[in-house]
């Protein structure tokens, strides 16, 4: 059952709003930084120990994700990042005492991407309407996807880690949310089954295809993985293929 194109572009528009929002948090300088020649905001800034830590812990997520995308969480030690980062060993248990504590918060950043994803939706005045903007909503998945490559490669390469985490309690509670937000909108009534269906297999598809686990697709290039996602999602959906895909 196709879209009503009225709700459609109401539902893209405000979508679109809250992705150029989301650019502007982006690129904005944040609150508590020095800015050359002027004194920080005393009211702004944090204590300087809290962000150097904060700093410090991102830090070492970066260099953890590079590794285990590089070489896969398995062969990767404590011992790897913290010679990497230049850090004894004890300054890494500082902050993070277990590897599997590192890869939980590099997987909670999936879900923090997904979560941006979805929060459009809760402007959109009902299902029907969530439902049409669905395809926007899985585009706009795959587009943070391509932007942050190495987090889906962490995804791809590392099945083991993800096993690692599964039973973790923070990674149930981000899942449940997930699982609650759509499930929502897959048991309206005011949708029609079909097109539940579609966003249910549609939804199915993006994750299989873009961030489960395992390479199954070999050593494809990202971008061309997208491309293909897109298209079978497009499939799904009973929407046209992106251009340059048909």
């Amino acid at each position: 059952m196709g879209a009503d194109p009225r709700t459609e572009h109401h539902a893209e528009a405000i979508l679109d709003a809250a992705v150029a929002d989301d650019a502007r948090r982006t690129t904005a300088r944040p609150a508590d930084e020095d800015v050359a020649g002027s004194p920080p905001s005393d009211r702004a800034r944090p204590p300087r120990a809290r962000r150097s830590g904060a700093d410090t812990r991102a830090r070492i997520l970066d260099v953890a994700l590079e590794l285990f995308v590089e070489q896969g969480y398995e062969k990767t030690s404590l011992r790897d990042i913290s010679e990497r980062l230049g850090f004894t060993k004890a300054a890494l248990y500082y902050h993070f005492e277990r590897k599997d504590d590192i890869f939980l918060e590099l997987h909670l950043r999936l879900h923090e991407l997904m979560r941006d994803v979805l929060a459009p939706l809760d402007d959109l005045p009902d299902d029907r309407a969530r439902a049409d903007a669905w395809p926007t909503v899985l585009d706009r998945f795959i587009d943070r996807a391509i932007e942050h490559p190495q987090l889906v490669l962490l995804h791809l390469r590392n099945p083991a880690g993800l096993v690692a985490v599964l039973h973790d309690e923070r990674n149930q509670s981000e899942n449940e949310d997930f699982q609650q937000r759509t499930q929502r909108l897959l048991r309206s009534p005011d949708v029609p089954l079909d097109q539940r269906v579609r966003i249910a297999c549609s939804l199915g598809a993006a994750l299989a295809g873009l961030v489960a686990p395992g390479e199954a697709f070999g050593q494809v290039p990202l971008d061309d993985l997208a491309s293909h996602v897109r298209g079978a999602v497009a499939d799904i959906l009973g929407a046209p293929r992106p251009e340059g895909d048909r």
